[in-house]
């Protein structure tokens, strides 16, 4: 049966494909958009809410990898972490390339409008218009620096970690041979407590024997001297 912390990681990894999937699907939208461009920034402001969503998500996943009791089960949900990561930022990359295609199909068909003719109203609202798109653009290069920070702290502290279990595995195995060097002495020490054991128990039964014909001596000897005739 599952533990209530796998049902949680588990509910958390589904979420997170739950809006990498939602965020490709708006990517290719503004790849596909052909205007105008408040359609682009509704695009945009709802890709900048999914990638909050997602970001706090895989968060909230390698805190659930720190609380793991079990080496192998930390490192296992760091991983996907980093691979999440690394998905994310191939999202933004593909986000920014998206507005930079849509932007320049827009200001074509802005150029054929303006050649055919129009008044300073629609103008002044595209300035405006781009202008927001400018800002979107520099809040996507910022989210790249960021996750590109992130995705270094995340690598260092996976070397560290790797570092503890070469350390680990090295006591370890030191450990090891110690008990294997201490296991035959052990042995050894036996069977010499079993060599004196069986020598002592030699030596009683000499000891006896000698005892015996000695006093069988002396009884012949009294005998002989008592007892002549007999």
């Amino acid at each position: 049966m599952a533990s209530s912390a796998d049902v949680h990681v588990r509910i958390c990894g589904q979420e997170i494909i739950k809006y990498d999937l939602e965020i490709k699907a708006l990517v290719q939208d503004i790849r596909d958009c052909p205007g105008p461009q408040s359609t682009l920034l509704e695009f945009n402001s709802q890709v900048k809410e999914k990638f909050n969503k997602l970001r706090l998500r895989i968060q909230d996943l390698e805190q659930m990898a720190r609380e793991q009791d079990r080496e192998t089960d930390r490192l296992a949900i760091l991983s996907e972490t980093e691979s999440q990561r690394r998905q994310m930022l191939s999202n933004q990359t593909a986000w920014r390339k998206a507005n930079l295609a849509c932007k320049l199909c827009i200001d074509h068909s802005e150029k054929d409008e303006l050649l055919q003719g129009g008044d300073y109203q629609s103008t002044r609202q595209r300035k405006v218009t781009k202008e927001c798109l400018v800002e979107t653009s520099s809040n996507i290069t910022e989210s790249l620096m960021s996750i590109s920070r992130m995705m270094s702290e995340q690598v260092k502290q996976t070397e560290d970690t790797i570092g503890t279990l070469a350390t680990s595995s090295r006591t370890v195995l030191e450990t090891n041979e110690e008990f294997k060097s201490m296991t035959g002495t052990i042995h050894f020490g036996r069977k010499l407590i079993l060599k004196y054991n069986r020598r002592e128990l030699t030596d009683k039964l000499l000891i006896f024997l000698a005892l015996a014909l000695f006093f069988a001596t002396v009884l012949y000897i009294l005998k002989k001297r008592l007892f002549p005739f007999i």
